[in-house]
């Protein structure tokens, strides 16, 4: 793939890796913790996901099984659903190991990336995909809540806010078959790349196309912004594979611990 305007490999990994660490709009109760070496959120309202986890984490050797404990009792305390990113730049060397033995799930994770110049194959006739506005965000919002499992109404507060934010990075779409909402996705724009997130099909909708139409409508909005990549952090066991097919090179291995 040609490097566009990443001009070397060490770019493009950063590009992948750190930007869309702050790829996260905060809600009125979040906290975010950030010192040399730590980037971590903390929503309450968000209970089962979303806005809770630690996005960097670089600790001293010998401080990093306190700093770990001290993390997790803070989830556990607020009842809160959060994952924790260990990227190829986290320490210490064993932190994987040392969050696995804390009984925390583990699930491997590909940093990919691709330009976004082609033009997409067209959907199925059966599915379209649409940008979400005021007047498609509940029901955007509820099919989002389904696909995840989560409370669909502090996911609707929150996609609310996505909608209102001052320089709306963040865009939201909905993909239909039939006529029916049956998958959603989202993705947020840097200056050299967006970053794809959150896509989900509904289980009696997969297997018709929906996941590469949603692929296919934000790598054409990023196109139409002149923003020449698109990224993502995909599991290697569900998306990753479908991103491959569509033309995602991954630069990079790491894995996401959660609670779940």
């Amino acid at each position: 793939m040609p490097t566009g305007d990443l001009e070397t490999g060490s770019e493009r990994l950063r590009e992948v890796l750190e930007t869309p660490r702050r790829a996260f709009i905060p809600l009125p109760d979040t906290q975010v913790v950030e010192r040399p070496g730590w980037l971590q959120l903390i929503t309450p309202s968000l209970r089962q996901g979303g806005l809770n986890e630690v996005a960097f984490s670089a600790l001293d050797e010998n401080e990093a099984d306190a700093v770990i404990d001290e993390t997790l009792e803070t989830y556990r305390r607020l009842g809160l659903r959060f994952r924790w990113t260990v990227g190829p730049d986290c320490r210490p060397a064993d932190l994987a190991e040392r969050l696995a033995r804390r009984g925390l799930r583990r699930s491997e994770t590909l940093g990919m990336i691709r330009e976004t110049a082609a033009a997409p194959a067209e959907a199925a006739s059966d599915v379209t995909v649409e940008q979400v506005d005021e007047s498609t965000v509940e029901e955007f919002s509820r099919t989002m809540a389904a696909g995840w499992e989560m409370d669909p109404e502090p996911i609707t507060a929150f996609n609310r806010l996505v909608l209102t934010h001052p320089g709306r990075r963040h865009r939201l779409f909905l993909a239909r078959y039939r006529g029916v909402p049956a998958g959603t996705a989202g993705l947020v724009t840097f200056e050299r790349s967006v970053y794809l997130l959150s896509g989900v099909v509904l289980p009696a909708f997969r297997k018709r196309g929906l996941y590469r139409a949603l692929v296919n409508a934000r790598l054409g909005y990023a196109a139409g912004q002149d923003i020449p990549f698109a990224t993502s952090h995909a599991r290697s066991s569900t998306s990753a594979p479908l991103l491959e097919r569509l033309g995602f090179e991954t630069l990079c291995r790491f894995e996401v611990f959660s609670n779940d």
